[in-house]
């Protein structure tokens, strides 16, 4: 029995160690803290570009905190460009949460992952308007 329970810790520790890996290359690799908002579910290589499908995490917005929201899914896909990566044009596919309020309102979080009027990144638009003016 012991034996087993020292495999369970090995295979447990082993695991646990590779998504804090795959975790902080996540972090660098994507803007800002999408990570604390965003999960990743899908990611898809070509050999000319890289799309990564993030959905919102059930996480309501805290001015309706405490009010009975209720998750409703999700709206569209949002496709954001960002960064290429390693000679590769990188695709985030985003879709965010939408929530019910007793009321029957529907309200969603109000933060921006694109610049305005863009479907680039915040980071990427900010680069792009430093190089070209």
């Amino acid at each position: 029995m012991k034996n087993k329970v020292e495999q369970f810790r090995k295979c447990y520790l082993r695991v646990f160690t590779k998504y804090d890996t795959m975790k902080e290359l996540l972090d660098l690799i994507l803007p800002g803290d999408v990570l604390a908002f965003f999960e990743v579910v899908k990611e898809s290589t070509t050999s000319d570009q890289i799309d990564i499908y993030l959905d919102e995490k059930n996480i309501p917005p805290h001015e309706y905190g405490g009010q009975g929201v209720l998750s409703k899914g999700f709206t569209g896909t949002t496709r954001i460009q960002d960064f290429p990566l390693r000679g590769r044009s990188v695709y985030l596919h985003v879709r965010r949460r939408e929530w019910q309020l007793p009321s029957g309102e529907v309200v969603s979080n109000k933060f921006s992952l694109s610049s305005d009027g863009t479907r680039y990144s915040k980071e990427f638009a900010s680069f792009l308007k430093g190089i070209l003016g």
